[in-house]
């Protein structure tokens, strides 16, 4: 390529020679170099449909290599990409290395709550296991803080281990068992069927007080616990949702939390989970398509199979 531009693409044939030597490249590899230079990219019509995948939302520009050749089957799937063939895996990265798409995640899990050691406790009914059969059998709840302009927005969220789609969302000011209990309300409301699922959750005060065992008993739900002494991993799923949703809304956009007021977060944060995450996010975690599309096509094969 220096060659071809010192040399205006060969026109200036008497310093072909010299660059050449130079650089020690062979005149033919240069003249080859030439005739593929004015050939199109041959993975020009997935390059352009990569793009558009960036282009539909501004989140989908954090897809690393796993999710975008997911995005792509997906896509193909649906009948967007009309011809385009989607090369392996190992290809669509060095697609994507080229066009300096890749992303690499930066931070790590911090969970917030705090165990309250003289509660009493429930058993570990997931035992790490975030895999489930159907929707709305077994769940996950955690709770994370965003700094704001005018003080610190505390969300909590019900996630399904069927299809990670957010049963229950709710926001406040304040992390105290009432977020928690709100929560389960929206889930409710969202979804009676909840009613007999299991909810997991880290080994904090909100989730070993009073008010939230007595509004799990009034929606009917299983508690679960993390084991005594146990990790972030034991409830590994919601961190890593938690981290995603950062990195995707704020960090790796270069935004700082703190720039907004809490009303201006509550609003992205609503809209990240309900609209971006539900129904258009690629999750490689239930096979590479949204939340919602796993949901419907889960409720499908049921009326399908009756």
């Amino acid at each position: 390529m220096y060659i071809a531009i010192r040399t205006d693409d060969g026109r200036n044939i008497g310093k072909i020679s010299f660059y050449c030597n130079t650089l020690q490249v062979g005149r033919q590899a240069f003249y080859d170099y030439l005739k593929r230079k004015k050939k199109p990219w041959k993975y020009q019509p997935l390059a352009d449909a990569i793009l558009k995948i960036h282009a539909t939302d501004e989140e989908n520009a954090d897809y690393g290599r796993i999710r975008m050749f997911q995005a792509l089957q997906y896509q193909k799937e649906i009948g967007e990409l009309g011809k385009v063939t989607i090369p392996s895996e190992g290809t669509v990265r060095k697609i994507t290395e080229q066009m300096c798409l890749i992303h690499k995640p930066k931070r790590k899990l911090n969970g917030i709550t705090k165990a309250d050691r003289e509660a009493r406790k429930s058993d570990d009914l997931l035992k790490r296991d975030f895999t489930a059969d159907a929707p709305l059998k077994k769940c996950v709840t955690d709770i994370t803080e965003i700094p704001a302009k005018d003080g610190k927005l505390y969300v909590s969220a019900i996630f399904d281990c069927y299809d990670l789609m957010p049963n229950g969302l709710a926001m406040a000011d304040h992390m105290r068992a009432e977020l928690c209990c709100e929560t389960l309300k929206h889930a409710n409301l969202r979804f009676p069927e909840i009613r007999g699922a299991i909810v997991h959750s880290d080994r904090g005060s909100q989730y070993t007080s009073s008010a939230y065992r007595t509004a799990i008993q009034k929606y009917g739900i299983v508690q679960s616990m993390n084991s005594a002494g146990g990790r972030c991993h034991d409830n590994a799923r919601c961190e890593s949702i938690w981290a995603r949703m950062k990195e995707e809304l704020f960090y790796h956009r270069g935004r700082k939390t703190e720039h907004y007021k809490m009303e201006e977060l509550k609003f992205m944060v609503w809209r990240y989970f309900m609209s971006y995450w539900n129904n258009c996010r690629i999750c490689s975690a239930i096979g590479g398509i949204p939340p919602a599309v796993k949901r419907r096509r889960f409720y499908s094969a049921l009326t399908i199979a009756a």
